[in-house]
């Protein structure tokens, strides 16, 4: 019986998990999404779902935590200025799932891993260069 085991091996060892989940958490928060795994992406939310939960309290202590499990001081600075206040007011669920079909390569189930409030929005820059290019 299984009880009381939970969470996903991936078929790694215990260190090469914690570091691939760690930075996956990084990238995550650096870049507000991520397409991985389904497998890793179910892994990830409910640290990245800690993490922001830390950067709502913003103390020196919960800094300090974010330190210790993120890679980059830039992406803790991120999280405790601009992702934290953004979810003030929610009480959790702060990211998304979202199945995107299998891989090519092996076929490998692949998700769209991303905040709420950060869906994808068309780039309008191009378009205004194009036609500020164009002569009259």
């Amino acid at each position: 019986m299984r009880h009381l085991v939970k969470g996903r091996k991936l078929r790694r060892t215990t260190s090469h998990r914690k570091a691939l989940l760690r930075n996956l958490v990084t990238s995550f928060l650096e870049k507000e999404r991520l397409k991985t795994t389904l497998a890793k992406a179910k892994e990830a939310r409910p640290l990245a779902e800690k993490m922001i939960t830390l950067a709502k309290k913003n103390t020196l202590h919960t800094k300090r935590q974010a330190l210790r499990f993120l890679t980059k001081e830039k992406t803790v600075k991120k999280l405790f200025e601009e992702i934290g206040p953004r979810f003030s007011e929610r009480p959790g669920g702060y990211t998304r799932i979202v199945k995107v079909g299998p891989r090519m390569g092996d076929g490998a189930p692949m998700a769209m891993f991303e905040l709420i409030g950060s869906e994808y929005k068309k780039k309008e820059k191009k378009k205004k260069e194009k036609e500020a290019k164009k002569p009259k």
